[in-house]
């Protein structure tokens, strides 16, 4: 053993105890900036875990008729250890009330933007996009191009979800103007309804996961998502059914569109689900959701699943073997 190695063999017990190394002698500030690890300590990252939680402050805050335009992150970016806006390590969700004959500018470092409309009516104006839309509607719009949301003669809310986080991990910068994965998308709560009514007129079998309407588009139609990192689903539950518990890689943030008497259960544990609520499912826990009431439910899916089905490690599974 060189005798510079010495003093370290007999100050650690394992290579797993050793802190980052260093060159020994660099000889320009690009070697200084050289860092070391082993198999020891490099794989026992302990990073806070994305929590199971619901926002319930912030929808309320958000339709609220004394609350100012403006927007209401759903930011637990503390809890994660992240430097930057959060609700999932790639996922930031956010409400936007607009007055009635307001309107409200975003320009997000975002590769795309969905807008759920919750209440109201207006205009979105999205470089030559001019979008009308109503309560109901689903958009998809292009990073890159400042939106202007306006509220029609009555006030509106909004749920945005972008992957913000992503990009800021990286320090990357908003696509360039026209470079976004997607063009301005508009679904209508009318087709929407439609679609999904035609989902249960054909029916499906057991093996498949629920009756969710997956939005895509024409630029994404190979993928199947809604952006190349992001998928999007209106999942629907009827009155007295139990979607079967499962897991996945992925991380779900959700809004809760129709969901009285209806519950989630985490890993064992009762979530219940409020009107309007952000929810987290954290990754690889077994859930399932449950529809007590006698209405059908109704909930928006916004999940970092395009990553994982890139990588080929979606890992959906159920857990149980039953039908639902």
């Amino acid at each position: 053993m060189p005798d510079d190695l010495t003093p370290l063999a007999n100050a650690y017990r394992s290579i797993a105890e050793m802190p980052a190394q260093h060159h020994a002698a660099p000889e320009s500030a690009a070697q200084a900036r050289a860092r070391f690890f082993n198999t020891g300590n490099a794989f026992n990252v302990q990073l806070p875990p994305v929590p199971d939680m619901a926002f319930t402050a912030e929808p309320a805050r958000a339709l609220d008729p004394a609350t100012h335009t403006g927007f209401i992150a759903c930011d637990i970016s503390a809890e994660l250890g992240c430097e930057f806006p959060a609700t999932s390590p790639l996922v930031l969700a956010r409400y936007a009330r607009i007055r009635a004959n307001e309107s409200l500018a975003a320009d997000f470092v975002a590769s795309g933007v969905i807008v759920y409309v919750i209440h109201g009516s207006g205009r979105t104006i999205c470089g030559d996009e001019n979008l009308a839309w109503g309560e109901g509607d689903l958009l998809v719009l292009p990073g890159g191009v400042t939106q202007t949301h306006s509220a029609d003669g009555a006030d509106a809310v909004l749920w945005i979800v972008t992957n913000e986080p992503q990009l800021a991990f990286e320090n990357l910068r908003a696509p360039a103007p026209g470079a976004a994965p997607t063009d301005a998308v508009h679904y209508t709560g009318a087709e929407i309804r439609r679609q999904i009514d035609m989902l249960y007129d054909i029916g499906r079998n057991e093996e498949i996961a629920g009756s969710a309407l997956i939005f895509s588009a024409a630029r994404q139609e190979a993928t199947r998502n809604i952006l190349p990192t992001l998928t999007a689903a209106m999942n629907s539950l009827p009155a007295g059914v139990v979607q079967r518990p499962h897991r996945h890689n992925s991380v779900a943030v959700s809004l809760v569109i129709n969901g009285k008497k209806c519950f989630s259960l985490i890993d064992g544990k009762r979530k219940d689900w409020s009107p309007f609520a952000t929810t987290i499912t954290p990754p690889v826990s077994v859930h399932s959701h449950h529809n007590d009431g006698d209405q059908q439910a109704l909930f928006l899916i916004i999940q970092d699943g395009g990553i994982y089905y890139h990588a080929r490690a979606m890992g959906f599974e159920f857990t149980d073997h039953s039908a639902i």
